[in-house]
């Protein structure tokens, strides 16, 4: 940490309590941020650690609607399953408290109230849409209509999630209120924004001159928006759920979200510390870091600390080590398509395995760009890294020493060169481990405590005690002495990453809690110190296991396919009379087979009741000819004869077009005589 700091202030984007968190979430922001934590803990560092699940918005609203329950029993079920899985996955938080706590209503409202107070915003009136039959202006959510750019006509009035495109609700071709199904009109109504560009001067010089340490993806967003030049920004809207805007003539009005959540870190701090919580906002040795994705570089990096400038009390942040996105096997993650791995089902589904969701999550992190995760790529991580080099450095290390000198550390003897270089390599491990956590490079720093492994590994199969034994057993301890030491530090080092496995192996070995001090000390196991009988560290995971995981995303994708689909429109009109005209009869397959030349045909030899016919029909793609024969269909039998590919035709077969595309043939519910009429 920097000489001038005493203490670090550490918060993660508040999740929206309107659904359980998903690995998305755990690479962008979670994961890294307890990484960071344990790490400065191990060192010895004054750390806190503040949580919590931002509770108020549309998005919320939206789903109470749709459930028949209040918001506020949406944000109780969503928070607790949240607040549930980070402890159970160890993200090892101070407080993970939530902005419906009392002390954050209170909180926000006195920080709205001295901006207000200072006249630190400006007072406008805008056009927005209102429902008149639901009584009230709609929130970008609640407006859905046709997409200007793509045609897309279940675009929401903030965003098409078709093609991407942020919008205004104003932007929508023929606009609809979710809510009643009505066309809004156009109402005014009475707003306070905060003016940001009055500090964006202030804004440019303490991110583009005095934080060009930032991260590229960080820098460059900001850069990028303070270029574009700042505009004000609402703090307030029309809604009935949130913190209501302190002040007369602002009744039907909440603080906007995106002002309100922010102001949750300090609110939760408060709530953790009363007495205390002043020094970790505005004592200036106290450095604040944000941890977050990158959609929220602009709110952290841009409104909250112009919302921090304006109040004037308050300690802006050291650094902001965003991350970019993670994609699911190939795709965007979709909360709204249910394409996501989410944690409590990970939790339920992969029960003891969160060490080795948190080490993929960190070695596949999105740190500077996009990043994938893959089931395949879980399970090759855990079976040839988790297993096959840490996991079996350290079994074969302890069985060795239980099986040669009755599970006691082994006296060390004189160190040969080859020992020598062991420890020097290891030394190299720590020191690029050490300056890549303080840089927060965290996926290079599993790299290197990984490679500590990798280097234990190599020195047992070098040296191969088990053949050194009955020769010279003074080598073979001192061999294992340097190999357990290793252990050790492998007990160290994968503490802020796998804390699971770091607390078993340091059980076995017989350990206390190890500072960070002690990674690359050769003598942190006494000689002659007793150690457990070991037991495996990880397990293989096998192909049904990953396997079943994929299948549960691709049939979340085809539910999502049935859900999305609206059926064909209805065909112009025809009278009664014309319908008459068709003849819908019922035969028996007797003969398929696929007609020569032709992919797409199949031909079929068709039990009529009148002596029989031959149909050509197009649906060789969705059914083995062998399947049908025997099965009864529908056909029509008065269509003139044509060929195709040779064959004539004498009817057509009747099928339904289903939701993915495919055709399913028409069939009676029950046994029809050949020929049977249908109408």
């Amino acid at each position: 940490m920097d000489k001038d700091f005493k203490r670090t202030l550490v918060t993660t984007a508040l999740p929206y309590a309107n659904g359980p968190v998903h690995i998305g979430h755990l690479a962008g922001v979670y994961v890294p941020a307890d990484i960071y934590v344990r790490y400065l803990r191990a060192k010895g560092e004054d750390v806190l650690f503040i949580g919590g699940s931002d509770e108020h918005g549309v998005p919320i609203t939206i789903k109470a609607k749709a459930e028949g329950v209040t918001p506020q029993d949406i944000v109780d079920r969503y928070h607790n399953i949240i607040k549930e899985s980070f402890a159970e996955l160890g993200i090892s938080f101070d407080i993970y408290s939530r902005t419906t706590s009392d002390v954050h209503r209170q909180t926000a409202s006195d920080f709205f109230r001295k901006l207000y107070d200072k006249g630190e915003f400006v007072e406008k009136t805008s056009m927005q849409l209102y429902d008149e039959k639901a009584g009230q202006f709609l929130a970008d959510r609640y407006v859905t209509g046709t997409c200007p750019h793509c045609g897309n006509e279940r675009a929401y009035g903030d965003q098409c999630e078709a093609c991407g495109t942020s919008l205004n609700a104003t932007d929508l071709i023929n606009p609809k209120s979710a809510i009643t199904g009505n066309a809004p009109v156009l109402r005014e109504t009475k707003h306070w924004y905060l003016p940001l560009d009055k500090w964006e001067p202030r804004l440019r010089q303490w991110i583009l001159e005095e934080h060009k340490e930032w991260k590229p993806n960080v820098y460059g967003q900001c850069k990028s928006w303070l270029d574009m030049g700042l505009q004000p920004r609402a703090v307030s809207r029309d809604l009935d759920w949130g913190i209501p805007v302190p002040v007369e003539g602002a009744d039907g009005k909440v603080l906007y979200v995106w002002f309100d959540a922010p102001i949750g870190y300090i609110s939760n701090t408060k709530e953790l510390l009363p007495d205390d919580w002043e020094k970790w906002w505005k004592d200036p040795q106290t450095r604040m870091l944000h941890f977050i994705g990158k959609d929220n570089i602009v709110f952290h990096c841009i409104v909250f600390p112009a919302m921090l400038m304006a109040e004037g009390s308050y300690n802006l942040p050291d650094n902001v080590p965003a991350n970019e996105f993670l994609n699911l096997e190939d795709d965007k993650i979709s909360t709204s398509r249910n394409w996501a791995v989410w944690l409590h089902e990970y939790l339920r589904e992969l029960p003891g395995k969160q060490d080795v969701l948190r080490y993929v999550l960190t070695a596949n992190a999105p740190e500077t760009k996009d990043n994938n995760f893959t089931w395949k790529d879980f399970q090759q991580r855990n079976n040839s890294e988790l297993v096959a080099i840490l996991g079996n450095f350290v079994n074969r290390a302890m069985v060795l020493t239980h099986k040669y000198f009755g599970g006691m550390v082994p006296v060390r003897g004189e160190l040969l060169e080859e020992d020598r270089q062991v420890m020097e390599e290891i030394h190299r491990s720590v020191a690029e481990l050490s300056a890549d956590m303080d840089r927060f490079h965290f996926r290079d720093a599993l790299k290197s405590a990984m490679n500590i492994a990798r280097i234990g590994n190599k020195y047992l199969a070098d040296t191969e005690p088990w053949k050194l034994v009955k020769t010279d057993e003074a080598r073979v301890q001192t061999i294992l002495n340097v190999a357990l030491q290793i252990c050790a530090n492998l007990a160290i080092a994968f503490e802020p990453f796998i804390p699971f496995m770091a607390a078993d192996l340091r059980g076995q070995l017989r350990l206390g809690e190890l500072p960070w001090s002690r990674l690359g000390d050769f003598d942190i196991l006494a000689d002659g110190a007793e150690i457990e009988k070991p037991h495996l560290l990880f397990e293989k995971i096998e192909d049904s296991v990953v396997e079943a995981q994929v299948k549960k995303l691709q049939d979340a994708k085809k539910q999502n396919e049935l859900d999305a689909w609206k059926p064909a429109p209805v065909a112009e009109t025809v009278d009664f009379p014309t319908f008459e005209k068709l003849d819908i009869r019922v035969g028996t397959v007797l003969e398929c087979v696929k007609v020569p030349k032709a992919d797409k045909l199949l031909q079929f030899k068709i039990d009529d009741g009148m002596g029989g016919r031959t149909i050509v029909s197009g649906i060789a793609k969705y059914y083995k000819p062998e399947d049908l024969v025997g099965k009864q269909v529908c056909f029509i039998a008065n269509f003139a004869p044509r060929k195709l590919k040779g064959v004539e035709s004498q009817g057509m077969i009747l099928s339904a077009e289903l939701p993915d595309g495919s055709l399913k043939v028409i069939s009676p519910s029950a046994p029809c005589a050949p020929g049977s009429k249908v109408g």
